[in-house]
């Protein structure tokens, strides 16, 4: 199973959260907090929901609660390795 990129994390918050965010962006401050680029709860949720039905695979509940990129993504790719 193949990991989340930034480009794919950039997508997925302009798709889900309505939040456009370069994948530039994400790379050079990936500790960035969701929160200061727009993202809120729901956002980050409805994120959550799109790599599930994309990937058909769960992810942690804890998904939700990643307060920046970077973190969201050590914990997504390391749960699809797993599943993989």
């Amino acid at each position: 199973m193949s990991q989340i990129t930034v480009e794919e994390l950039a997508a997925l918050m302009k798709k889900a959260a309505g939040v456009t965010v370069s994948p530039q962006q994400l790379q050079e401050r990936p500790d960035t907090g969701f929160d200061v680029l727009g993202v809120d709860s729901l956002g980050l949720l409805g994120i959550v929901g799109e790599l599930e039905n994309s990937h058909g695979t769960p992810m942690p509940v804890d998904a939700e609660r990643c307060k920046t990129p970077q973190q969201f993504l050590n914990l997504v790719n390391s749960t699809l390795m797993a599943g993989a």
